[in-house]
């Protein structure tokens, strides 16, 4: 993908499973549609690039992050539970920490599906205003647009309520962009969704 400016990039660090799709996908609409460009770990597809150095790249090029902490329970089969993104999360805060404070300092967002559930697994981030979304992806939308809303003072920023509506109907129009493209809607990567998205928003969105 194109690069974007340092102060245009949103870090997404979540799970990627089936089941929190559709918490991701309204999360991505919601950065690009308050003029933000989303990035994370899938938008490389390099086998040469070890992984933790892609998201190194990543978290350097970006001033802001959004970190959903949702999903550590123990895995079916090894019992273990998922840590990616706690790990992410904890390099973030050291790049926020130990980095240059040039051009601007990063700003971080740290979301779970409930609001005081982090305090059983990761209790040193205590201090920090997590955000709880309940697993409902409007309520995401509406976190995220504060949040950038707030962090960057821009007054171009829609309300949660104008990207809720946008986003529900880019959702009805989703199978009809699909098919205009000769892909199904289970086959878009990640790269595929935000070209989708911003030709939506550049397209019909913003009309």
């Amino acid at each position: 993908m194109a690069r974007s400016p340092y102060a245009d990039n949103v870090f997404i660090n979540c799970p990627f499973d089936l089941t929190y799709t559709p918490m991701f996908q309204a999360i991505v609409f919601a950065v690009f549609d308050c003029g933000y460009v989303a990035r994370c770990a899938l938008e490389i597809d390099d086998a040469s690039q070890v992984r933790i150095d892609r998201i190194s790249r990543i978290i350097a090029e970006s001033k802001f992050g959004i970190h959903d902490l949702s999903r550590t329970e123990l895995d079916k089969n090894t019992k273990l539970p998922r840590f990616n993104m706690p790990l992410e999360l904890g390099m973030f805060l050291g790049a926020k920490l130990f980095g240059s404070k040039k051009p601007s300092p990063r700003a971080c967002l740290i979301l779970d599906r409930e609001q005081y559930r982090y305090q059983s697994f990761i209790s040193d981030i205590a201090g920090q205003d997590i955000k709880s979304h309940d697993n409902l992806p409007e309520k995401a939308i509406s976190i995220v647009r504060n949040w950038l809303s707030d962090s960057s003072r821009r007054t171009t920023i829609p309300g949660s309520g104008e990207i809720c509506r946008r986003y529900r109907i880019f959702r009805s129009e989703l199978p009809k962009l699909c098919s205009d493209i000769k892909i199904e809607e289970d086959e878009l990567t990640f790269n595929d969704y935000t070209n989708i998205v911003s030709f939506w928003l550049r397209e019909a969105g913003r009309a």
